[in-house]
């Protein structure tokens, strides 16, 4: 049975921290300590999920109305492919049921050494629940696509929002 544990400023293990630091580029990732700063600053809903006492990966989950931002979401690499991505993704829509939540991964549709990859994680969030809103940003070079899950529409002016939210606690430029 998977045990969701909540990760505070005091929690926060080297465990999480090294996955948290391998799964994303590095240009995608705030700074751990930041990371670790913001959790109690802006509310992140920051989780670890346990396969009994073995770790497995993790969630961060901007809660902010209109939008919850599902910011990080990470499985051990021997995990993959194993189902455990889904028994978290599967516990994380119904903490966040009959909420609008957002999320913005690797475009699946730019040419890039991870395409496949890319393909493979943007249907499973389809497969899930999630749709495109068929709005893009850049980050330098990467091509960010933006799903959603729930009531409404999502705008450029409703990232600008969230993003503009996030920047109050810390800035990328």
């Amino acid at each position: 049975m998977m045990i969701q544990k909540q990760i505070t400023t005091a929690n926060a293990d080297d465990q999480i921290k090294q996955l948290y630091q391998t799964a994303f580029p590095e240009d995608e990732q705030i700074p751990w300590d930041d990371l670790v700063r913001l959790i109690g600053e802006m509310g992140l809903d920051f989780t670890a999920y346990y396969d009994g006492e073995n770790f497995i990966g993790f969630t961060i989950v901007f809660p902010h109305e209109p939008f919850n931002w599902y910011w990080y979401f990470a499985v051990l690499p021997e995990l993959r492919g194993k189902g455990k991505g889904q028994e978290i993704l599967t516990a994380l829509i119904e903490k966040y049921k009959g909420k609008t939540c957002v999320l913005d991964m690797e475009s699946p549709r730019q040419e890039c050494d991870n395409k496949a990859q890319r393909k493979r994680r943007h249907e499973f969030y389809l497969r899930n629940g999630f749709r495109d809103t068929n709005l893009y940003r850049k980050y330098d070079v990467v091509e960010m696509t933006i799903m959603m899950m729930g009531e409404g529409t999502f705008t450029m002016k409703d990232w600008d929002d969230i993003t503009n939210e996030l920047r109050k606690f810390w800035t990328w430029d």
